[in-house]
Order: C-alpha cells, then structure tokens, then sequence
C-alpha cells in the first residue's frame, strides 16, 4: 500500500513508522510531511532514507491509499481536503473531526464495524486516555451493561508531546541545582508537582479533556453510559495510567472480571492479588506501574476489586502506553482492519 504519514517528525509520527515497521504492515511506498521546520528532514524506514515533504495546500495526495495524520486539529481541519480530495484515507489523530456523525470514531478492540463506514473518507482516532479505558471497560460491557464509570486519569508529560518531556527533563534538573526551572509547555511547573488541569476549562467546569472522555466513551461503545472524569498531568515520562470505578446493571464477581480481564483482546491482567500474574517480560510485578509498561502495546489492568460502597460496583487500575496503544498503535490497528 501506498502510505502516508503527517506530521512525521512528531512524537506520534515517529511511533508510527515504528509501528509500522515493527507490524510488518505492507508498505510498498512511503511518503512524509510536516511544516516548514520539519520539511528536508530524512527518516529511515526499513533501511530507506524518506525525506519530509512540506504540507501545503499544493500537496499531491493521488496514489496514496492511506494518510496518517498527527499534525494538530487546526492543521487536520485545514488540509482534510486535500488529502482526501484523491479518495485518500485520512485515519486522523487529532480531536478535529471526532465527534462529527459523518466520521466513525474506532478503537479496533471495541468498534471495528464503525470502520467500514466512511463516507468522508476519514477515521478519527479517539483521545489516547479515552482508547485504553474503553478497551479496559468493553471487557465488563459483554458481561454486564455498565451504567455509570467515574476516572481519575494521571497522564505523563509526553501526552503534551516531545517537547514537553523534554522539560519535564530539564525542569528535574534544573530544580535538582537550585536553578529556576523553564515553563513553557505546561501552565506551570510539573517536576515534583502534580497540575489537576488538560485542556481548557469548559461552561461546566471540567475541562475539554474531561469533556472528550465522556462524549466519546459514549460514541465508541454505542452506549448510554456515563462518564465523569478528572485529568491530572504527572511527572512520569510516558504512559498513562488510570483508575476507575465502574457500576454495571447486574452485580458481578472480581474472580469474573479478573477473568474477563485476562482474556479480554488488547488487555494483561497484572493483579498481585491474582496469583502467578505476569508481565511481557516475564517479571513478576503486583500491579501496572508507567515506568516499566511504556513501549508496550496493550491496556494492563492491577488492583481489580469490589467498590465497597455500590454492590454494583467495581474498581481498577489501568497502565497503557499512550503514544503507542494511545495513538499510532490504534491507528495502525484500523488500518489493518481494512487491509484487503
């Protein structure tokens, strides 16, 4: 297939041609773009050197079967025609086009239906803490309707992108030498600190990232369910992690949610209250942590348990690498759903 990748020289970009590499997905010929800044630059992909073209409103997207776009919202706004103007498929990674009714909103684990129904020829790519809390809750959906689920997200600095890893780095060691640390990608200083705000604050007070967990938790899994969130930014580097309190129409067992857990696709089951549970690595951890799952494909689920105050109730924690599973994982997962 003939592909493309927008915004190449992006944290998501590079993931991507990772992903596509590590997938063997059947890539015949590849071309990148990016802005200004990032055009000339070359990239190696399966030992070819790919230099990026610059995005403009002149950009020929003809011959190419599938774009991945991970740009920002106002670029996929932007050019969402002139890459699809050609039959092009734009899989976007963006929040631009998520909740329109016309472009399906997929997690392959979750909706791949939804995929096959595209008449702008566009697929968006859901909010990374929204893709592994509902591959985590479609486990529990097939045994019981969950009704309500209330989460409390505690997201690293890379959700903020390269740029802002970079100075949560230098952020530690400028504090670490009594200097003052540089703010820039954050609101405020986020080493040795915890900031309870992503996004803007919206009319009811939660915030946009908020908002985006709620509304597309709802679009994905065709349901009525109702979701409250909290975002957090941490100082970890990289994946995200979750807990969540979930409360389904019938009651059910933690030994049949753990079981559901342990066979649900995209999800491990690390609960050091389960016995002989096991990480890709073959060490022994009693629950998810970021700091050893970031590179990881899946949703790993720990500390599953009855919410003691709802007998309808459960709880959980979830770890998943939101630049991969988050991201270009769950986008190269649609597109193999489409591969002929």
């Amino acid at each position: 297939m003939n592909i493309a990748i927008v915004g190449a020289s992006g944290a998501v970009g590079q993931e991507l041609l990772n992903v596509l590499s590590q997938r063997s997905f059947p890539v015949d010929n590849l071309r990148l773009f990016g802005s200004p800044r990032s055009a000339g630059q070359t990239y190696n992909f399966c030992g070819k050197d790919v230099a990026v073209e610059l995005l403009s409103p002149d950009s020929d997207f003809s011959g190419v079967d599938i774009a991945f776009v991970s740009a920002g919202a106002s670029v996929s706004k932007q050019y969402a025609e002139v890459i699809t103007r050609h039959g092009t498929l734009m899989i976007d990674n963006s929040k631009a086009f998520r909740m329109d009714a016309d472009v399906p909103l997929v997690v392959p684990e979750v909706n791949p239906e939804d995929a096959f129904i595209a008449p702008r020829n566009i697929i968006a790519n859901p909010n990374c803490t929204t893709i592994q809390m509902v591959v985590a809750l479609n486990a529990i959906e097939q045994l019981s309707h969950i009704k309500r689920v209330h989460v409390a997200t505690y997201q690293a600095a890379s959700g903020a992108g390269a740029q802002a890893m970079k100075e949560l780095e230098t952020q530690y060691r400028q504090v670490l030498s009594g200097e003052e640390p540089t703010v820039s990608k954050f609101a405020y200083q986020l080493a040795f600190n915890l900031i309870p705000q992503i996004d803007v604050f919206t009319d009811n007070d939660y915030t946009l990232e908020e908002m985006k967990m709620h509304n597309e938790t709802r679009k994905i899994m065709h349901s009525d369910i109702s979701v409250s969130a909290t975002c957090v930014r941490v100082p970890s580097l990289r994946a995200h992690s979750e807990v969540i309190w979930l409360e389904t129409e019938q009651p059910l067992s933690v030994e049949v949610a753990r079981e559901a857990f342990s066979h649900a696709r995209g999800c491990v089951l690390m609960d050091g209250n389960a016995p002989e549970q096991q990480n890709s690595d073959n060490s022994s951890y009693p629950y998810p942590m970021p700091l050893f799952l970031s590179g990881k494909d899946e949703v790993f689920i720990g500390r599953v348990r009855q919410d003691i105050t709802d007998p309808c109730g459960l709880s959980f924690w979830c770890v998943s690498d939101q630049i991969r599973k988050g991201a270009a994982l769950n986008a190269v997962q649609i597109a193999e759903l489409l591969l002929p």
